[in-house]
C-alpha cells in the first residue's frame, strides 16, 4: 500500500508533496478482497497522518471509492464496521482518480514498498483516561481561573463533565448525569452553567472557559447566532451568570486537547442508576433549576425561507448565499453531500439508506397535530395507564 499526502500553493493549481508513505500488507491482509484492501490502507493512512487530516478536509484520490462502500453498505463485518467508526471522525471527499496527477505518486510508492513489517493497529484511539500534565512555571502573576467542560452522550443517558483549574494548577473535577432526553448541544450548554455556577459558589472573579463544542463557544462570544428557541434560553442564563465574574473569557478547544472532560462526561453517562435496587453510597445533590428541555416554542423562520433554504439553492444550482465566506461555503459543501432532490423536493439520506423529507416549520407544525390529533392520539402514557389499574 502507498499513499501521497499533498496540497495546493496559493495559486490552487500546482500539486506539492507533503508526506510519502508505503508498507507492505501482511500474510492475512493479502487474503482481503481488493475493495478491502483499499479500506484498510485508508484506515492505516489516516492513523499515520492524523495531524494532518483531523483538522482539515482531505480529498481521497483512488481508482475505487472505499468511503461509498462503507458507508453504504447495510451489512459490515466486525472488521469493516471497526473502519468505518474510525472514518466518521475525518472529513474525507472521493475524487475521482483523473482529476489529480499526483496520484500516480502513490501508485510507484505502492509498487515498491518498503520490506519493514510494521503491524498495524485498530485500537481505538483516545479509550484510556489520559493524564493531565501541569506545565511548571511562575504561575504567581496569573490569578485566572480555568474551566474545561464537555459533555457525552450514548444509549445509557447524557452526562457531563467538566475541570475546574485553579490558578497555582490545581484540578476540581465535576461530573453530573442528565436524568432527562436532550440534544448534544443543550448537553454542553449543561456542562458549562453547572461549572460556572460552581465557580460563583467559590467567589471566583477571572475565568477562562474552554469547551470543544465550536457552536456553543462561538454563541457564547457573540459570533455566532443562536436561533433554536432551545438554546436561546440557555444562552441568556449564561449571560445572566457571568455578571458575576469581574473578567471571563471563553475559548474554543480541540477535542484532543480536552480529554480529561471529555473522558469525565463519558463516565457519566455511562452510569446506569436503579432507583429499585441496592447501591454503594453516592454522595450526590439535587439542584432544582428551571428546565428547558420542554421548550417546544415555535422557531420563526426569517426571510420566509425555510431552514433548509442554502442547502437547497445549492443541490439545486450550486448557488451560495450572499456574504458567505470560504469557510461557510465549504461547510455548505459538506452538508449538501447529505442530500438529494427529486423534482422540488429535497430529502436528507440516513446512513441505511432511508429518505427524509424536509419540510419547513408549518408543515412540520401541521405534521405534528394531525400525529398527535389522529393515530397517536388514543395512545395514553405510562402515568395514564397506572391510574386506571
Amino acid at each position: 500500500m502507498g499513499c501521497m499526502l499533498g496540497q495546493h500553493d496559493e495559486t490552487g493549481r500546482k500539486e506539492r508533496a507533503i508526506y510519502y508513505l508505503s508498507k507492505k500488507f501482511t500474510e492475512c491482509e493479502m487474503r482481503y478482497p481488493p475493495i478491502e484492501k483499499l479500506c484498510c490502507a485508508l484506515v492505516w493512512t489516516t492513523r499515520r497522518l492524523r495531524q494532518y487530516m483531523l483538522y482539515h478536509t482531505t480529498w481521497l484520490i483512488s481508482k475505487l471509492d472505499p468511503l461509498k462502500y462503507m458507508m453504504e453498505s447495510t451489512a459490515l463485518n466486525g472488521r469493516m464496521a471497526r473502519w468505518q467508526i474510525l472514518l466518521s471522525e475525518f472529513d474525507i471527499v472521493y475524487v475521482n482518480q483523473k482529476a489529480v496527477k499526483g496520484s500516480a505518486i502513490a501508485d510507484f510508492l505502492a509498487s515498491r514498498a518498503l520490506e519493514d513489517y510494521e503491524p498495524l493497529n485498530f485500537n481505538f484511539p483516545n479509550k484510556d483516561l489520559m493524564y493531565v500534565a501541569i506545565a511548571e512555571g511562575d504561575m504567581s502573576e496569573d490569578h485566572s481561573w480555568k474551566l474545561n467542560f464537555d459533555r457525552a452522550s450514548n444509549a445509557v443517558g447524557n452526562g457531563v463533565g467538566a475541570v475546574l483549574i485553579s490558578p497555582n494548577g490545581d484540578h476540581y473535577p465535576f461530573t453530573c448525569k442528565l436524568d432527562f432526553d436532550c440534544t448534544n448541544n443543550m448537553a454542553e450548554y449543561d456542562a458549562c452553567i453547572m461549572r460556572i455556577r460552581a465557580a460563583i459558589d467559590r467567589e471566583i472573579k477571572v475565568l477562562e472557559v474552554y469547551g470543544d463544542s465550536a457552536l456553543v463557544i462561538y454563541q457564547l462570544k457573540g459570533e455566532w447566532e443562536t436561533r433554536d428557541p432551545k438554546l436561546i434560553s440557555y444562552l441568556k442564563l449564561i449571560l445572566e451568570l457571568i455578571e458575576e465574574f469581574d473578567d471571563i473569557t471563553f475559548h474554543y478547544l480541540p477535542r484532543d486537547e480536552n480529554q480529561m472532560a471529555d473522558a469525565l462526561a463519558t463516565l457519566a453517562s455511562m452510569i446506569k442508576v436503579n432507583e429499585q435496587g441496592d447501591m454503594k453510597p453516592i454522595q450526590m445533590s439535587t439542584c432544582e433549576a428551571v428546565a428547558h428541555c420542554c421548550n417546544v416554542d415555535e422557531e420563526e423562520e426569517r426571510d420566509d425561507n425555510p431552514w433548509y433554504h442554502d442547502v437547497l439553492q445549492y443541490v439545486k444550482s450550486r448557488a451560495y448565499p450572499d456574504q458567505a465566506t470560504e469557510n461557510d461555503k465549504r461547510i455548505l459543501r459538506r452538508l449538501a453531500s447529505d442530500y438529494v432532490l427529486d423534482g422540488e423536493v429535497l430529502y436528507k439520506k440516513r446512513k441505511d439508506q432511508v429518505l427524509l423529507r424536509c419540510v419547513d416549520a408549518v408543515e412540520a407544525k401541521k405534521i405534528l397535530e394531525e400525529v398527535h390529533d389522529g393515530v397517536c392520539g388514543t395512545y395514553a402514557n405510562g402515568s395514564r395507564w397506572l391510574d386506571k389499574s
